[in-house]
């Protein structure tokens, strides 16, 4: 279990109700196949040894016997099953008959957790049957053995670093107050359900969302397997609904009306991290509780099924990506609309370069004019042509500014520039540091001073990735006075334009603007390598690119994500870049690029310690001010030193 991650399965077998032995032979070949399937947690249905509709033979003697007698029968089979087990049977104790979920590792019961919440209404009546299972654990006898008996059981694994695992019977996550919630608060990181809910129409959806906002507001992993095929449908229907999620997110759900197995690999690490990051979130001590110390006999390298999405910042479907461009859209645009409110300026000054950057910075300051009803002609359009610039940005960036109606400025900044080369004595032909920073601080003192002439202030361009790696000048396109894309990274900043492409025309109107000209210098401001332009073409093209001189930018933003989003160390974002990335960058490049990035992070902090506002947009934010507080001069010795101690 590697870097946390624990393989967990929920599986329904195909039963027959009453008939124990019958349900044995399944239940114990459905533990083995899940077993041989890497999984580590195997949670089966509510009462599945006899069947959650037995009703009034739960009263029977026999049945009670030959349930006990499956269970055991259960252990002994699966005993070579490196995974702890919850599988549910009806138990009697003190005259009164509880429907239970017992917990087994390696051939042993480990213990009895009775359901809280006995439901009797509507299509349920177990109240005729069954009694409330008591919080605070006592013991049972079972095989000769002393076994706790109780709702409140906590199950630490001992060579999973922090992984707590509890129970709760299908009607109690239904409950206003959920045995999980105390769980959860007692450390519990993995609630397993152990359910028998029946199929009507609609169902399934309220079941998933149940099941995603429980394992969201316990920070949880939540393993649900409901009963299915072979329960009695004399009056209603199982559909073997079975879900596993991880604080909010779905990892792995069966179709409907099947019977088997799912996985889904749980992040025990990151759950921990979310509970140290979320303060409020605040754990009470275990007072009540029995905890039961088990262990893996095996703890390698957990295979893995979980997805980890490319692209982490973009949503993969287009409709819901189409969602995401437009709610951050409208968050950058109602940042900047209350600053231009309140600061009551008359113009708002762009450094159009003809690149994605600006160009998304120019489309969310002209919604902002438009919301407040401002002529558009107060947007400065200012393009300032320099020694890299090459005619397809120059004139994309006056296409753009014409296009929208905007006021479009033109400001040669050639002459500044080598008479400032001149007053320093930098030599025109070295193309260092100097060479590139010079003009870009040259432009950032043409759009401050014309902010002042025109009473306006100046909009920042930059990106998130961008800021994460440091790739901005000081005091030159690293100042404004509000950055609209600074928490929009760069792999969604091209979905954001794109999205502008297809969706322009309805914000267009023949007084505002040329909608068809905008779109189509959007598209060719897509197709233009990303570049600071700060060197000279070659041929009449962009020489300097940036992805070749600090990386893929996809790496970057995966990298960035899982760091900062995740907290993953930098060996299991390598690991989990070299899968996802297999086919397209070698693992050296990866690690190469890695390396570059840790670097980079940390050496740069000190650009964003005095960034400029700016409206946050997403879960992953570079602003000094809320998400990301560490000194500018953190060492990046730990992580650096774990790079290099990876092989490939």
């Amino acid at each position: 279990m590697k870097d946390g991650f624990v393989k967990a399965a929920a599986a329904t077998p195909k039963i027959k109700a009453a008939d124990t032995i019958y349900n044995a032979g399944a239940i114990t070949d459905i533990i083995l196949e899940a077993g041989a399937g890497g999984a580590k947690i195997i949670v089966l249905p509510e009462l599945c040894i006899t069947g959650y509709t037995c009703h009034d033979l739960f009263l029977q003697e026999k049945l009670l016997t030959e349930a006990e007698a499956a269970l055991l029968s259960i252990a002994e089979k699966t005993a070579k099953v490196d995974a702890i087990v919850f599988v549910g049977l009806p138990v009697e104790k003190g005259g009164k008959l509880y429907n239970t979920a017992a917990a087994l590792k390696n051939g042993k019961i480990l213990g009895f957790i009775p359901k809280s919440y006995i439901p009797s209404y509507g299509e349920f009546y177990e109240t005729r049957h069954f009694t409330p299972g008591n919080a605070e654990p006592d013991t049972i006898s079972i095989g000769g053995c002393e076994v706790l008996f109780g709702t409140d059981i906590l199950f630490e694994c001992s060579n999973v670093k922090g992984m707590v695992i509890a129970c709760e019977i299908c009607e109690d996550v239904w409950s206003a107050y959920t045995p999980s919630t105390r769980h959860a608060l007692a450390g519990a990181n993995v609630i397993v359900n152990l359910s028998a809910s029946n199929d009507l129409i609609g169902k399934d959806t309220y079941r998933e969302e149940l099941v995603k906002a429980t394992s969201a507001r316990l920070l949880s992993g939540y393993i649900y397997a409901s009963a299915g095929d072979g329960e009695s449908t004399q009056d209603i229907v199982f559909g073997g609904h079975d879900i596993i999620a991880e604080n909010g997110s779905v990892l792995a759900q069966s179709r409907l009306f099947s019977t088997g197995i799912v996985y889904a690999d749980l992040d025990i690490a990151k759950l921990r991290m979310e509970r140290r990051r979320m303060n409020t979130f605040i754990a009470e001590n275990a007072k009540g509780y029995e905890k039961v110390i088990f262990s893996y006999n095996e703890c390698g390298i957990t295979k893995l099924s979980r997805n980890f999405p490319r692209t982490p910042f973009v949503p993969g479907s287009e409709s819901e990506r189409n969602r995401r461009c437009e709610q951050i859209l409208s968050i950058q645009a109602n940042g900047l609309k209350k600053r231009l409110e309140h600061t009551g300026v008359k113009s708002a000054v762009i450094g159009i370069s003809g690149g994605l950057d600006s160009t998304l910075a120019l489309i969310v300051t002209i919604r902002a004019f438009d919301m407040l009803g401002l002529d558009r002609k107060g947007i400065k359009a200012v393009t300032m042509p320099c020694f890299g610039t090459t005619d397809r940005t120059y004139e994309n960036a006056c296409r753009l500014a014409r296009a929208s109606h905007a006021e479009l400025m033109e400001v040669d900044i050639k002459a500044s520039v080598l008479q400032h080369f001149k007053d320093i004595g930098q030599d025109l032909e070295n193309h260092d540091v100097t060479y590139e920073n010079g003009q870009a601080r040259e432009r950032t003192q043409v759009l401050m001073d014309l902010a002042n002439k025109t009473g306006g202030i100046v909009i920042g361009t930059g990106d998130m990735s961008e800021l994460a790696l440091g790739w901005a000048t000081y005091n030159g396109d690293h100042m404004s006075m509000y950055g609209v894309n600074a928490g929009v990274p760069k792999t969604l900043v091209r979905h954001l334009v794109k999205y502008c492409v297809d969706t322009w025309q309805e914000q267009c109107s023949p007084d505002n603007c040329d909608g068809g000209a905008f779109s189509a210098t959007l598209l060719d401001v897509l197709d233009t390598p990303v570049s600071p332009e700060l060197l000279p073409p070659e041929n009449g093209n962009i020489s300097q690119k940036t992805e070749d001189l600090v990386g893929p930018y996809e790496l970057h933003d995966f990298f960035l994500y899982y760091m900062l989003r995740c907290a993953y160390p930098p060996a299991k974002i390598f690991r989990i870049a070299s899968e996802v990335f297999e086919g397209d960058y070698d693992k050296g490049v990866i690690l190469k690029w890695l390396k570059t990035f840790y670097r980079r992070f940390f050496a740069q902090h000190f650009k964003r310690s005095c960034l400029p506002d700016a409206p946050k947009v997403g879960s992953v934010a570079l602003s000094p001010r809320g998400d990301l507080r560490m000194p500018s001069d953190a060492a990046a010795r730990v992580w650096l030193d774990e790079i290099e101690s990876l092989h490939i």
